[in-house]
């Protein structure tokens, strides 16, 4: 099997596994970041999604072999105690029912901020959208994602 050298999180690890594995397994199996969630396994919900250089990627349709030097980012990466801004807002604003789109609505909000600090109610739909959630928290996500903006949201 290849060897693979990643950068997660700001950590250097490397794996073993077959070139086609997605990253999704890498993460959740071989390192132990079980934050990222698995969904639906073909890139149609976002539950997957980390961040690749800071932007948007879906783990779960991402094979190892094509990640190469690209810093990854989990939502563990984002902080050790929940004190990103955009954390903070989705505890303030109460977004999660069941949770498991979490991850991947904060992991694609982050990125928003990132390139829009002040988002507009559109950007965020256009954003947001390919994350899906069956509990339909869409709109508190749109206010979580102001929140987090007010703070200064990187």
């Amino acid at each position: 099997m290849p060897e693979y050298s990643l950068t997660v999180n700001g950590s250097h690890r490397r794996v073993d596994v077959p070139a086609d594995t997605p990253l999704l397994w890498v993460l959740r199996d071989e390192l132990e970041l079980t934050g990222t969630k698995y969904g639906c396994g073909s890139g149609q919900c976002g539950s997957c999604t980390v961040l690749l250089d800071g932007s948007v990627t879906l783990a779960c349709v991402l094979p190892i072999e094509n990640v190469g030097d690209r810093a990854v980012q989990t939502i563990e990466g984002l902080s050790d105690d929940r004190s990103h801004p955009v954390q903070r807002a989705w505890l303030e604003v109460d977004v999660p029912q069941c949770g498991w789109c979490q991850p991947g609505q904060i992991m694609t909000a982050a990125a928003l901020l990132a390139q829009h600090p002040d988002p507009t109610d559109e950007q965020i739909d256009e954003w947001m959208s390919p994350v899906l959630c069956r509990c339909g928290t869409y709109n508190r996500c749109r206010k979580a994602i102001h929140v987090a903006a007010q703070e200064g949201g990187r």
